[in-house]
């Protein structure tokens, strides 16, 4: 729902930049300026969630993120679009650091890429299900009770959010040992499991604030959020960005459009999961995150040359996407491994906040190259290099020996 509620914008542009008189810029400022709200609330969120709990935490967050995109329906000037987009990400905020710091809960190092890697298939899930569904809705219901097909889509996609958080308060179990479905033993052996992991940790010990701030000295923390930021910047090309590449192909119909971005999607669903898996059987982290940013750029850059072509346009976004997505599960295996106890928590917070820049630089730097070329070329170019980047940095500031990862 986090991903379907982020995406349906990438869709709503079909309709809504023409309705209200939005150009590409402030299309692309409004996508991006969701993550300044995302990163100023990222921490104290998480933060608290280490506090009060998961449950609570989710609750508050997917309630209120619920409501506020149904409420983009009735945008109607581009400020109003910054405040709701700026709102969106501040009640948003701590989402997805909070279910990563979650994980370390449940699962050992072992075991936690392959859920990693299933939780974030959601973000190609939500391409596979959000794209048709958001073309039926702005295809077929412009017009009932005065609404746009656009309005129609913020609200039937935003507002079962709302209901789900009410469902996660009411059957979300904070931690192992709380967990009614667990057994003793079962009990048992995961704590045994855990307790293991975190006694051969060697990263920071220190608890409370003292954690936190050993955290932000440490210059690996940085690094990591630099790569995060440069494959976050490619995700989110794909995400607001796919349905108009596929318009340029020759696709007018937005269920036309809907139904074909769900083909890359769907590739990517079974890429990230068969490589987070695969990354857990190995044990190995560092490759199986930098090759397919490698590869994705590559992708991305072959693009330009395709235009024109539209089966092998396809082709290269089917690959791209996979590529590209793949690096989100493999890259979070990394930092909830070097982060252990109550460093993990901010530190987390501190990684996503920092990376999650390039939600924003990534929209709006593409919304103005192609306003002002009238082409994404200059994109793809940026992108790709953006994904290179990300993937060396990754090779060279993280060594296996941070990770202390071992096969249960």
């Amino acid at each position: 729902m986090a991903y379907l509620d982020r995406i349906n914008i990438g869709f709503a542009q079909l309709q809504m930049k023409s309705d209200l008189g939005f150009s590409d810029a402030v299309y692309g400022l409004g996508a991006g300026i969701f993550f300044v709200g995302y990163f100023l609330f990222e921490i104290p969120s998480n933060l608290l969630l280490e506090r009060i709990g998961a449950r609570k935490t989710i609750t508050r967050i997917m309630v209120v993120w619920g409501l506020i995109s149904a409420g983009m329906a009735f945008t109607h000037a581009p400020w109003l679009f910054y405040v709701l987009r700026f709102l969106l990400g501040v009640f948003e905020a701590g989402f997805f650091p909070g279910i990563i710091l979650y994980f370390t809960y449940w699962y050992p190092g072992a075991y936690r890429t392959r859920v990693t890697a299933i939780f974030t298939s959601a973000f190609a899930v939500a391409g596979v299900v959000g794209g048709p569904l958001s073309g039926l809705i702005m295809t077929e219901m412009p017009g009932v009770l005065g609404l746009a097909g656009w309005q129609w889509m913020f609200i039937l996609e935003g507002l079962p959010t709302t209901l789900l958080g009410l469902f996660v308060f009411a059957y979300l179990d904070d931690r192992p040992e709380t967990a009614r479905w667990l057994a003793p033993e079962e009990k048992a052996l995961l704590a045994r499991n855990l307790n293991a992991e975190r006694l051969d940790s060697t990263s920071a010990s220190a608890h409370g604030l003292a954690s936190f701030a050993a955290v932000i000295r440490d210059p690996k923390i940085y690094l990591m959020a630099f790569s995060w930021f440069c494959f976050i910047c490619g995700v989110y090309m794909i995400n607001f960005w796919l349905p108009t590449l596929i318009r340029d192909m020759g696709f007018t119909n937005a269920l036309d459009i809907g139904l074909l971005a769900a083909i890359p999607y769907g590739v990517a669903m079974v890429g990230v999961i068969a490589n987070g898996y695969h990354s857990d059987h190995a044990l190995e982290r560092r490759w199986h995150c930098a090759l397919p940013a490698f590869v994705g750029a590559l992708a991305l850059v072959a693009l330009i040359p395709a235009q024109g072509h539209v089966v092998l346009s396809f082709a290269l976004l089917s690959l791209a996407a996979p590529c590209i997505f793949t690096t989100v599960p493999l890259f979070w295996s990394m930092p909830s491994a070097y982060l252990r106890g109550s460093a993990a928590a901010g530190g987390i917070a501190l990684i996503n906040s920092l990376g999650l820049v390039g939600g924003f630089a990534s929209p709006f730097a593409l919304g103005w190259i192609k306003t002002a070329t009238g082409s994404l070329a200059l994109g793809n170019w940026l992108i790709a290099g953006l994904l290179v980047a990300g993937g060396l940095v990754v090779l060279l500031a993280v060594r296996p020996e941070m990770l202390r990862e071992a096969r249960i």
